[in-house]
């Protein structure tokens, strides 16, 4: 198994794109709507991990007010995050399971620089290990934080919304059926995600991911 294909660039969004227009007039019609994709590449390493686990099962605005106050209060590095009292991560924002959470990942040491070169598999499957990493949240890491061109996360609400509306769907399809769905998208699978996120903006004026 290989690393496989990194989105590093606007120019790698953009082939990415392309090829799925390409193969898909109905994300040719999303395309001309949202534009340019972003590049949405973000760094790795623990803070983005728990930056993702901050993000869990609320808002993006929430997201976002929840980690600028963590970042103000410097609780975003392991050894903070252990040294914290519970009522200092409490009036940032987390809750008591996102508190164990946090915990845990502080404790995992977590190689990060062996991630970069291990195949997507292993790390979901290494990042799943953690208490409070689900898969959703792995597929995320290697997308954006990892640069990976072919993941793609089923089980994000937002893409399955997203995908119900371009395609017709009688419903919003479930996290199997979508990652079967999106088999089909593949090498370039994380594009097709930055594609349906930016058409869930557009056709609901709401941001899918931060």
């Amino acid at each position: 198994m290989t690393v496989g294909r990194l989105i590093e660039t606007p120019a790698c969004v953009a082939e990415g794109a392309a090829w799925l227009a390409a193969q898909e007039p109905r994300f040719a019609e999303a395309l001309a709507q949202t534009g340019d994709l972003p590049l949405r590449r973000k760094p790795d390493g623990f803070a983005q991990l728990l930056s993702a686990i901050v993000s869990q099962q609320v808002s993006v605005a929430s997201a976002n007010a929840i980690w600028a106050r963590m970042r103000a209060a410097n609780l975003t590095g392991p050894r903070k995050i252990q040294w914290a009292r519970d009522e200092d991560l409490r009036a940032a924002g987390l809750s008591r399971q996102k508190i164990r959470y946090a915990r845990a990942l502080s404790e995992a040491r977590i190689d990060f620089k062996a991630l970069r070169h291990a195949p997507t598999e292993e790390v979901i499957a290494e990042l799943t290990q953690v208490s409070g990493i689900g898969v959703w949240t792995a597929e995320i890491y290697a997308m954006f934080s990892l640069g990976r061109a072919d993941v793609f996360a089923p089980g994000d609400l937002a893409l399955q919304e997203s995908a119900r509306m371009l395609f017709d769907l009688s419903e919003r399809p479930k996290e199997r059926a979508l990652r079967e769905m999106a088999e089909a998208w593949s090498p370039w699978r994380s594009v097709a995600a930055r594609l349906l996120w930016a058409y869930y903006h557009v056709a609901k004026d709401r941001e899918g991911i931060r």
